[in-house]
């Protein structure tokens, strides 16, 4: 009788676990030995393995006293004590095959069997030895790509054994013991993964193992090392300027990377602050365009590559400065003379390249007027333009070359008396 293949096995053995009756009988510690039961006696093709099963066939037991079979294992690679060694029971003399699916991989077992009747039990059968195949073999050659930006690619050809259905790929940090299940691959001719979200300049090691459509899961393929991408290097030497007007300029060491994409400029109003993207650069300068005067602000520079991935920030932020406003000029005298106003100030601020005065009088109840004498030169301001009974307010302002203004200074307040008689 041929030994059937371990499918059509299971299904004959399904069917007669469904036509037994009742909870099966065990052996019984004080039995009857009867010497005139049969033994089983397996086959010519008595035993077919796998790696988490074995068939065994034996020749069929016409003698109509036995009622069933005691089924006896030994795990020989496991040193189990074999004293009480019963695996199974078949409870019917007319069943010639048995599956055991409860064998681990690359083992040997032993087993022999015992028939039993109503009354007794026969004597022990010759001891069959069998293996269990070795697990399945990964695949052949597995290759893990690097310098790739957060990721990596791994390639394998493709397992040869048709019941291979997928493909599990693990994956380990040099810092890690354990392995870790990152995918699982659908289809014997899949040949390629790829693993997103490492992190940058890190290396993993991979390996491979074949799936098959039993679950059975294969040996470990060869180790893979892959190395990802490195970010581009951080800026080095930036300056920010702190001496032109209504702007700050920036600038910093051009980058050596050939990889190179551009420059993502950011700046904050205090260094410990939220820096806000403000500028995609090529050029390694720029000029941030303020329109203030004595603006603050603090900037820090990456660098992108064409894998999209950025440098590292400075350690420390860059202040920059717009230029100051100059200081007000010190007015030292304020006095009317000869019917003329006449005002003297100080410089201090070497800035200076002009001065402009503030003059202030009302013309009428509700009303005053504001006039501006802009570019003078010297440090006095002789003001002829003035009317008896009036009060006059004047500030002075230092204007420097890039046309900044100070503050004003101090305000002076000179009154024109209404007659001549009372200017003595």
């Amino acid at each position: 009788m041929k030994l059937l293949n371990l499918s059509s096995l299971s299904i004959v053995l399904i069917l007669l676990t469904l036509s037994g009756c009742g909870a099966k009988p065990k052996p019984k510690e004080e039995a009857v030995i009867d010497p005139t039961l049969p033994k089983v006696s397996l086959t010519k093709n008595a035993t077919k393995s796998g790696m988490k099963s074995i068939a065994l066939e034996w020749k069929q037991i016409k003698d109509k006293r036995v009622e069933g079979i005691y089924i006896y294992r030994e795990s020989i690679d496991e040193n189990l004590s074999s004293e009480d060694s019963y695996f199974d029971t078949i409870n019917t003399r007319f069943a010639t095959h048995y599956l055991d699916n409860n064998v681990k991989p690359e083992h040997r077992y032993n087993y022999f069997f015992v028939t039993y009747s109503k009354d007794a039990q026969g004597e022990r059968s010759e001891v069959y030895q069998t293996a269990t195949k070795p697990i399945l073999n990964s695949v052949t050659w597995v290759y893990a790509a690097s310098s790739m930006p957060r990721s990596t690619k791994i390639i394998w050809r493709p397992h040869t054994n048709e019941i291979v259905k997928a493909y599990e790929i693990q994956r380990r940090a040099l810092d890690e013991e354990k392995w870790k299940v990152v995918a699982r691959v659908q289809g014997r001719l899949s040949a390629e993964y790829i693993d997103e979200g490492l992190k940058d300049n890190h290396t993993y090691l991979y390996n491979v193992r074949a799936i098959t459509y039993n679950g059975i899961t294969s040996k470990q393929s060869e180790i893979v090392k892959s190395i990802t991408k490195k970010l581009p290097l951080t800026i080095t030497n930036l300056v920010a300027s702190k001496d032109v007007a209504k702007k700050i300029k920036i600038s910093w060491d051009k980058t050596q990377n050939k990889d190179f994409s551009y420059y993502k400029l950011y700046r904050a109003d205090k260094p410990d602050g939220s820096y806000e993207f403000i500028a995609k650069l090529i050029d390694n300068s720029f000029e941030d365009e303020v329109q203030e005067d004595g603006v603050r602000y603090f900037y820090m520079v990456t660098q992108v590559d064409k894998d999209g991935l950025e440098s590292l920030h400075q350690p420390y932020s860059t202040q920059g400065l717009s230029l100051s406003k100059p200081l007000a000029p010190a007015v030292v005298d304020a006095k009317l003379e000869d019917n003329k106003i006449v005002l003297k100030w100080r410089k201090n601020d070497l800035r200076a390249n002009s001065y402009t005065v503030i003059k202030e009088y009302k013309t009428g109840v509700f009303e005053s007027t504001i006039d501006e004498i802009k570019d003078i030169k010297g440090e006095s301001f002789v003001d002829e333009d003035i009317l008896p009974g009036t009060t006059y307010y004047y500030k002075v302002l230092t204007v420097d070359k890039n046309s900044i203004t100070s503050e004003p200074s101090i305000e002076v307040v000179i009154e024109i008396p209404e007659t001549k008689e009372e200017q003595k």
